[in-house]
């Protein structure tokens, strides 16, 4: 049968199915990503009324028109999620016409590579707002395999991203296995104030270390390589930030509710901004690993806004943290956790491998499936 090119708009139709019964609430809303997602909405719907929002059954699709600010990409999501939810009136909702013809899940794999979303960008018109409009969904050019092969390679998408799921499912039990052993402690133990546990340092760069062994703090709590224009700069005055070392920014203003705080555990020595505070552990009753665990939860981000302090700029300071309490047990315990935790961060950077992974199949496998269909 070979190769079937065509416009896309000769294979899919709109959909306009309204919410008018309610049937359908606030937590059924959904939003969509720049990355082909579909996933919580981050918009403020509180005072919406949810009657002219538009349904999204399975295995149908649904896009945002707007491409400007999102990231050279078009933000459009396909519904396996194995139910139907709403979207805001804004959105195009469309499926496929025929799967006899065109497979949906093929669909996706196409709407998915990197070539789509340039070809959009290219093709949104606008002034300071550029859209991507049904019209020109329609005319996207497409080439259609055979619908076997279509499935042939659809099944090893599929494959994968259950594979990836089911890892992603036991990742999220780990991490309740650690919240659960936590909020244990919480309950079991009572609070300390851990100023008695930590040992400030205010060691500056007398190692000689240059520019490239700074490091920013992330919201995150992650040690990340730093925005800041370094060049020029003397480092002389920068903070040494060594291994099992935490630091963080005390200014909690204008960073998104939470506080810029990392351990640094790796076997190097970095350097951090003059406006850091670093810390370590008396190791032999806090582990630092077991007190990032807390600094980790999103608890702690809005205790340290709470307790800053300033006018034009908010502070969380030295004696504020001295002051953090949490259930301090046996070192052994401690370490237990630790391991816990340690096992579950190893598994959420593999997840991500996975999904990397998943992603970067997608181009390959529509190569594929057009070089097979064109021997055919």
């Amino acid at each position: 049968m070979g190769l079937t090119k065509r416009r896309l708009g000769e294979f899919i139709e709109r959909v306009e199915r309204r919410n008018t019964d309610l049937k359908y609430g606030i937590d059924d809303v959904r939003g969509i990503s720049n990355t082909k997602e579909i996933q919580p909405t981050k918009a403020d719907i509180s005072s919406r009324s949810f009657d002219r929002f538009q349904i999204v059954a399975s295995h149908e699709f649904v896009f945002n028109r707007r491409t400007t600010r999102m990231g050279e990409k078009l933000g459009l999501g396909y519904n396996n999620i194995g139910k139907e939810f709403i979207v805001t009136e804004d959105y195009v909702v469309f499926r496929v016409a025929d799967e006899n013809i065109l497979l949906s899940g093929y669909l996706n794999l196409f709407f998915r590579r990197p070539e789509f979303d340039r070809y959009v960008r290219w093709d949104s018109w606008g002034s300071a707002t550029e859209f991507f409009n049904w019209e020109e969904m329609c005319d996207v050019p497409i080439s259609i395999p055979p619908i076997s092969i279509q499935q042939k390679y659809v099944d090893v998408y599929n494959a994968m991203l259950a594979n990836q799921r089911a890892y992603e499912q036991g990742l999220e039990d780990l991490k309740l296995t650690c919240d659960a052993y936590i909020e244990r402690l919480r309950h079991e133990l009572p609070p300390v104030a851990i100023g008695e546990y930590l040992i400030p340092s205010d060691e500056r760069n007398t190692m000689g270390l240059d520019a490239g062994s700074v490091r920013g703090l992330s919201t995150s709590k992650e040690v990340i390589s730093t925005k800041a224009n370094l060049d020029s700069v003397s480092v002389g005055n920068y903070k040494t930030f060594r291994s099992g070392q935490i630091a963080y920014v005390p200014d909690t203003s204008r960073r998104g509710e939470k506080i810029s705080l990392a351990l640094n555990s790796d076997n190097e020595t970095y350097l951090v901004s003059s406006i850091s505070t670093i810390f370590s552990t008396k190791t032999d009753k806090l582990l630092p690993a077991y007190l990032m665990i807390f600094f980790s939860r999103t608890e702690f981000d809005r205790y340290t806004r709470f307790h800053s302090w300033g006018s034009a700029r908010e502070t969380f300071s030295w004696d504020d943290m001295c002051e953090v309490k949490i259930p301090i047990p046996d070192i052994k315990v401690q370490q237990y956790i630790v391991n816990i935790y340690t096992v579950y961060q190893l598994r959420r950077e593999i997840n991500e491998q996975l999904k990397e992974q998943i992603k970067d199949l997608c181009p390959i496998l529509i190569k594929g499936s057009l070089e097979e269909a064109a021997k055919e």
